[in-house]
């Protein structure tokens, strides 16, 4: 993968999390992720299409149209091979401190699309 696709790549992941139509949010998953793909984290295990476009619409409802929060790429993202890591921030929408930040490693089937997302939460600087 070279740079311009990771970063159409990770564009249209983190674009998924503030799309506020359902449908197309709905749409944006199942054209990023793979059939059989997995979401992991220390808090939860989530398999299969259905469960993940319930996850990404949970955390828009809570964080994004609830709460005012943007997610947006820190730097540092890098592919190799079939991997990608990519480091993420969560801020107010209008300004103000990091609220969380995190390290997100995909896994990709062959046709590019998330077969594997493994994310870890990365503590605050003081």
């Amino acid at each position: 993968m070279d740079q311009q696709q990771l970063d159409g790549f990770i564009g249209r992941y983190v674009g998924m999390w503030h799309e506020p139509d359902a449908l197309r949010r709905s749409e944006i998953v199942r054209q990023l992720w793979a059939d059989d793909a997995e979401n992991c984290s220390r808090r939860f295990v989530i398999r299969g299409l259905d469960a993940i476009v319930a996850r990404v619409a949970r955390a828009h409802d809570e964080w994004v149209a609830g709460k005012g929060f943007v997610f947006r790429a820190i730097g540092n993202t890098d592919a190799l091979g079939n991997v990608v890591k990519f480091f993420w921030e969560m801020v107010p929408k209008h300004g103000g401190p990091r609220e969380a930040l995190g390290l997100d490693i995909f896994v990709l089937a062959e046709d590019g699309r998330i077969r594997a997302l493994y994310q870890f939460a990365e503590p605050l600087p003081a």
